[in-house]
C-alpha cells in the first residue's frame, strides 16, 4: 500500500444492487464497507468498441476534433473546438435537433464526453447517461443509488460534472465519495470504491480526470470542516496509487507525505485539524503531456476565517493554490498561491487553461486562471513564476499584486476581524467553478464573471470569548451567518449583483468586450473556429455571439436556467452543439426571483442539442404561479422572531434563500402546502423527506428552534402576501 493510502479511507466496494436502500444497506454504507450482493464477475469484460480513449487520443484530439474526448475537450483545458462548420455567418440557421428529459429539478453542471458517436453525461448525484450522440436516443443508464440524506453535505447542489472515459470504460464519482468504473457499452457496473472517510461530511461534484492509466479525483466539503486532498486509482483494479494532501493535518501525529512538513511551517495557533483545514480540490486539473506536470486547483481554508483557524498568522499551504504534481507519483513540483492565509473563501478551484503565447516578447508555456479573488493570473506552467496578475472584476480586498514577491497586497482598512465590512468579490467569486474558455485564433480568453456583495462578520463568540463552537456535520465558517440579513441592514446601500460574459486578453491584461447579463448566476463557455462563443445563461437563454466582438449573433429562449458549458461534436459531417439545461449550484440561495427562468418556468432538466438546419422544437414552457397563499395563524413573540429569523439563516437560508425568498430551484417556503405545514417538524426533525434531499436537522435544532423557524418562515409569508396583494389593488 503507498505510504499515503490508509485503510481508513481505502475500502473496495462491491456494487450496489438497484432496489431502494434499506436502512441496513445505507448503515453499512456509511461505514464504509458495502454489503450488498456480490459481483457477477461476467460484467467485468469491455464492450468490444465502445468508448475507446486512451492517452495518445486526447493528446492528438485535434486530429479528430469530431469528438469531445475529454473534460475540457484536451488535456489543456482550452475548451476551444477547431470545427468551423457553424460560423458566425450562418450561425443564425441553428435550430433544435434533439432534446433528452433527464428527470431532474436541480442543477446540471456536465461537460459530456462524445467519442465516435456517443455521448456520455450526467445528472444530479452521479448518475450517469449514454446517448446516441445524433439522435439522443438513451443507450442505457446507471444510478450509483447515492442516500437522499447526504444532500445535506453539499455546499453548493447534488452536482456533478461528468465522467472520463478511457479504454471502454465509463468512470463517474458519486456524490456521497465513490468512485465507480462502468462498461462503456452497456452501463454494467465493474467495480467502486470509497474514496473518503464515511464518517465525515465529504462529497464529490468534480468530473475524474484520467492521465495515464490512472484516474484523478479530488472531493468537497471544506465549509463542513474536512480535509482536502487529491488521489490517484488505477483504472483496471480500483486501487490508490497516491495521494496527495492540500493540507496538514494533527502536526502532533506523522506526515503523510514530506511536502506537508513545509506546508504545516505556515499554519500557527488553532487547531484546525480538528474541524478539517479544508483546502479541497473539488474542481480544475489540467495535463501537460510534454512536461508530465498535473496542475489541480486548492479550495478555501475550514473555517472561512483565518482568524480562527490559524490565529498565529501564517499562509496556510496549501490552501488557495495552484499545485503542480508529478502524476506518476503525487509528489509536489511547485505551487503558487493566489491567496495566502485565505480569509474570504477565495477557492482557486477555477478553470485552469494551459497554452502557449508570447509574453514580453519572449515564448512561454503558461497557466492562465482567474480565481475567485478578482486577479486574473498568468503563470510559467513550467516553473510556477508569476507573470501577470490583474484585476478582472472590481476588487477591494486588495489593491493590487506585486509582482515581485508574488503576493496580493491586501487592505488592512478592510480587515472584518472587529468590523463587519463589505468585499468585493463575495465568496461567490468574480468568477466560480464555471469554465471559461480559451480562443488560440482570437488570442482572448471568455470568462463568465460576476460582480456579487459580500458581507463578512467574524464570528461575534470569537470575538467575545475567543472560542469557537463547531457544528459537527454542517457548516463551520466561522461568521456570524444567521445575522447576514440584519448585517446588511445595518450597512450602506450594496451594489446590484451582476453577471458578465468578458473577452480578457491575457497578454495585455485587460478586458476586450463585454456582455451583461440580467442575472449574475450564468453558465460556462465554449469557443471555436467559427469565430463563435456559446454561453447559457440564468434567465433562460442560450447564445452565441461573434468571438472577435462580442455581437449577439444567435439566440434560443430555452426558457430553463443554464450554468453547464456547451460542447461541440460531429456526426455524420454535421456539427452539433450540446447544453445541459437546469440551473442551480452555489449561485441560487442568492438568485433574483424577479430574473431567474427557475423562479419564473420551473426548473426541469433536459440537454439539449442543436445543429444547422435542425427543425425541432423547444419546449413550450408556461410561467408559474407565483401567488402566496395565506398563511395560518402563528403566535410568536418580536424576540422568538428575530431569533427565528437567526436560525433560519443558519440552517435554511443556504438552500431556500435569504428572506424565504428562493432563487427557484429548492422549494419556497413561503408557498408551502397544507400537507407541508402540517408535517413541518415531521420534515425538519425527523427526516420525513430525507429521502429527496431533505435530511433531518434533528441533530442540530431543538423542537423550540424549528417553532422559531416556523414563526419566521409564516411571518416572512404574511408579510409578502400583503405587499403583493396592495401592489395589485
Amino acid at each position: 500500500m503507498p505510504e499515503s493510502a490508509t485503510a481508513n479511507n481505502q475500502t473496495t466496494l462491491k456494487p450496489p444492487s438497484k432496489t431502494p436502500m434499506t436502512g441496513v444497506v445505507l448503515l453499512a454504507l456509511m461505514a464504509g464497507v458495502w454489503v450488498a450482493g456480490g459481483i457477477d464477475r461476467g460484467l467485468a469484460q469491455v464492450s468490444e468498441g465502445a468508448g475507446a480513449i486512451d492517452g495518445a487520443r486526447i493528446i492528438a484530439a485535434d486530429s479528430e476534433p469530431e469528438n469531445w474526448l475529454a473534460h475540457g475537450r484536451t488535456y489543456d483545458e482550452q475548451r476551444f473546438s477547431p470545427l468551423d462548420q457553424i460560423t458566425d455567418d450562418n450561425v443564425q440557421d441553428l435550430g433544435l435537433a434533439w432534446s433528452y428529459e433527464t428527470g431532474t429539478t436541480r442543477g446540471l453542471e456536465a461537460s459530456p464526453i462524445v467519442v465516435d458517436g456517443t455521448l456520455y453525461t450526467t445528472g444530479t448525484w452521479g448518475i450517469v447517461q449514454a446517448l446516441n450522440a445524433a439522435t439522443g436516443e438513451e443507450l442505457w443508464e446507471y444510478d450509483p443509488e447515492v442516500p437522499g440524506e447526504w444532500a445535506r453535505y453539499g455546499c453548493c447542489d447534488v452536482v456533478n460534472r461528468g465522467v472520463a472515459v478511457w479504454k471502454g470504460r465509463v468512470y463517474v464519482a458519486s456524490f456521497d465519495g465513490r468512485l465507480i468504473a462502468l462498461d462503456a457499452g452497456t452501463g454494467n457496473e465493474i467495480w467502486q470504491v470509497n474514496t473518503i472517510d464515511r464518517s465525515k461530511p465529504y462529497t464529490i461534484t468534480g468530473a475524474p480526470r484520467i492521465i495515464k492509466d490512472k484516474i484523478i479525483i479530488g472531493n468537497g466539503g471544506a465549509e463542513l470542516g474536512v480535509r482536502g486532498y487529491v488521489s490517484a486509482y488505477d483504472v483496471d483494479s480500483g486501487e490508490l496509487v497516491w495521494r496527495f494532501y492540500t493540507v496538514p493535518g494533527n502536526p502532533d501525529k506523522p506526515f503523510e507525505h514530506p511536502e506537508l512538513v513545509m506546508a504545516a511551517e505556515t499554519w500557527k495557533g488553532g487547531k484546525w485539524w480538528e474541524i478539517g483545514g479544508g483546502g479541497t480540490a473539488w474542481d480544475s486539473m489540467a495535463y501537460d503531456a510534454d512536461l508530465n506536470m498535473l496542475y489541480v486547483g486548492v479550495g478555501n481554508g475550514s473555517p472561512w476565517t483565518r482568524h480562527i483557524r490559524s490565529p498565529g498568522g501564517g499562509d496556510n499551504l496549501f490552501l488557495s493554490s495552484i499545485i503542480a504534481l508529478n502524476p506518476d507519483t503525487g509528489r509536489l513540483i511547485w505551487h503558487y498561491q493566489t491567496t495566502p492565509g485565505d480569509n474570504w473563501d477565495y477557492t482557486a478551484t477555477q478553470h485552469i487553461i494551459l497554452a502557449d503565447m508570447e509574453i514580453d516578447g519572449e515564448p512561454r508555456k503558461v497557466l492562465m486562471q482567474a480565481p475567485k479573488n478578482g486577479f486574473f493570473y498568468v503563470l510559467d506552467r513550467e516553473t510556477g513564476e508569476l507573470l501577470r496578475a490583474d484585476k478582472y472584476v472590481t476588487v477591494t480586498w486588495a489593491s493590487h499584486v506585486d509582482m515581485q514577491t508574488g503576493r496580493p497586497v491586501e487592505n488592512e482598512e478592510l480587515n472584518y476581524d472587529k468590523t463587519t465590512q463589505f468585499i468585493l468579490p463575495s465568496a461567490n467569486g468574480g468568477h466560480n467553478w464555471q469554465p471559461m474558455a480559451y480562443n488560440p485564433e482570437t488570442g482572448l480568453v471568455y470568462i463568465p464573471a460576476q460582480e456579487v456583495a459580500g458581507i463578512y462578520n467574524l464570528s461575534e463568540e470569537w470575538k467575545e470569548r475567543g472560542t469557537f463552537t463547531e457544528s459537527p456535520g454542517w457548516w463551520n465558517l466561522g461568521l456570524d451567518w444567521g445575522k447576514y440579513v440584519e448585517t446588511i441592514n445595518a450597512l450602506p446601500e450594496l451594489p446590484v449583483n451582476s453577471g458578465y460574459l468578458k473577452a480578457w486578453d491575457p497578454v495585455a491584461g485587460q478586458e476586450r468586450w463585454v456582455v451583461e447579463h440580467t442575472d449574475f448566476w450564468n453558465g460556462g463557455v465554449l469557443t471555436t473556429s467559427g469565430n463563435l462563443v456559446f454561453q447559457g445563461t440564468g434567465d433562460g437563454r442560450f447564445v452565441a455571439y461573434a468571438a472577435d466582438s462580442g455581437q449577439i449573433l444567435w439566440e434560443a429562449p430555452v426558457l430553463t436556467g443554464i450554468i453547464a458549458p456547451p460542447v461541440t461534436y460531429m456526426v455524420d459531417g454535421e456539427q452539433y452543439i450540446a447544453i445541459m439545461a437546469g440551473w442551480g449550484g452555489v449561485g441560487v440561495p442568492s438568485g433574483d426571483a424577479r430574473t431567474s427562468a427557475a423562479a419564473r418556468y420551473g426548473n426541469d432538466g433536459r440537454l439539449l442539442t442543436f445543429k444547422l438546419g435542425a427543425k425541432g422544437r423547444l419546449p413550450v414552457l408556461t410561467a408559474l404561479d407565483t401567488t402566496i397563499p395565506e398563511q395560518p395563524d402563528v403566535n410568536i413573540s418580536a424576540d422568538a422572531l428575530a431569533e427565528g429569523g437567526v436560525l433560519y439563516m443558519n440552517y435554511c437560508g443556504l438552500c431556500h434563500g435569504a428572506l424565504v425568498v428562493s432563487g427557484g430551484v429548492l422549494p419556497d417556503l413561503r408557498r408551502m402546502s397544507p400537507g407541508v405545514h402540517d408535517q413541518f417538524y415531521d420534515i425538519v426533525l425527523d427526516g420525513l423527506l430525507k429521502d429527496n434531499g431533505m435530511a433531518s436537522f434533528g441533530d442540530l435544532l431543538s423542537r423550540e428552534d424549528a417553532e422559531k423557524i416556523y414563526g419566521y418562515i409564516v411571518t416572512r409569508a404574511t408579510q409578502d402576501r400583503a405587499a403583493a396583494l396592495e401592489t395589485e389593488n
